[in-house]
């Protein structure tokens, strides 16, 4: 880790005095400026005691949580920093603090006003999420077949410089055994064969619609190099399963590297010292691969 980045963390200042790991990296003011070439620890907030009990969380909590997203995509836009790393975040304890927030996907969309999409790495699977925080309902209805070739499309575009070549990508289809030829729902032959069309036309090595259950049953053996999953679930359900500790959520389509790990909050374990810090290092290691090749932003 030392070796791969150097590490500029936004948090909680009385949290930082607590880890010596923390302690030890220099403190920058909220309003001053990051420095040029070494680490720094940011304090954004000042809980106080009762608001930031392990485990236990509280309304300034909830506001805290995006307030470290916003410093660190407020610097990534500033040019200050190279690559976002995400730690997990409460959507419900944001939103209880009065802020409707469904994602970090979503708001670092809005944030660089760009088309993204989320992949889900992992070294088994690579799948990515044509939709990502939406209620089941809403699902077939978000669905249409120019928005799915564009994605196909920023699919294809940011995995061939990674493979060397168009990477094979495999859509699932939406419904049990893909809709049955139209017997089980029709989004398959009204989007998403057409998105695929679309999308071949323009260049995109694409197949499909599969069924997802046959698509993933050998992990190992697939057709494609990645996956386009039409729901959340169908898509974090196989790459959690197959590794949980190394699968690395990487937003794609930004101007700059984003990265977080495949799992949430876990407040259960909060403060317990049980929690695996194997996701986190992967999902700065994949930080810092995605950012070397664009050479230093700071």
């Amino acid at each position: 880790m030392q070796r791969a980045l150097v590490p500029v963390v936004f948090g909680d200042g009385p949290t930082f005095e607590r880890y010596p790991s923390l302690r030890r990296l220099p403190a920058v003011a909220v309003t001053g400026e990051l420095p040029e070439e070494g680490p720094a620890r940011v304090a954004v907030t000042e809980l106080a005691a009762a608001e930031r009990k392990p485990g236990k969380p509280s309304r300034a909590g909830g506001r805290a949580q995006l307030a470290y997203v916003r410093f660190a995509v407020a610097a990534a836009r500033a040019g200050a920093v190279e690559a976002l790393c995400t730690a997990p975040v409460s959507k419900e304890q944001i939103t209880r603090a009065g802020v409707r927030f469904t994602g970090h996907t979503e708001l670092l969309a809005d944030a660089f006003d760009r088309e993204v999409l989320m992949l889900m790495d992992g070294p088994r699977v690579k799948v990515a999420l044509a939709t990502n925080h939406l209620p089941l309902r809403d699902v077939p209805k978000a669905l249409e077949k120019q928005k799915l070739a564009a994605q196909l499309h920023l699919l294809s575009a940011s995995l061939q410089p990674v493979l060397g070549r168009r990477p094979k990508i495999a859509v699932c289809g939406l419904n049990p055994h893909a809709g049955e030829g139209g017997l089980l729902g029709d989004e398959e032959v009204k989007t998403i064969a057409p998105a695929i069309a679309i999308a071949r036309r323009r260049g995109v090595d694409a197949t499909g619609p599969w069924p997802a259950d046959g698509l993933f049953a050998r992990p190992d053996a697939m057709p494609c190099d990645v996956a386009l999953a039409m729901y959340h679930d169908q898509a974090l359900v196989v790459a959690k399963a197959l590794d949980f500790d190394r699968t690395v959520n990487v937003t794609l389509g930004l101007p700059v590297p984003r990265t977080s790990p495949d799992h949430g909050v876990a407040y259960a374990l909060a403060g317990k010292g049980r929690a695996s810090a194997e996701p986190m290092i992967a999902a700065l290691l994949k930080a810092a691969e995605l950012a070397r090749p664009r050479g230093r932003a700071r």
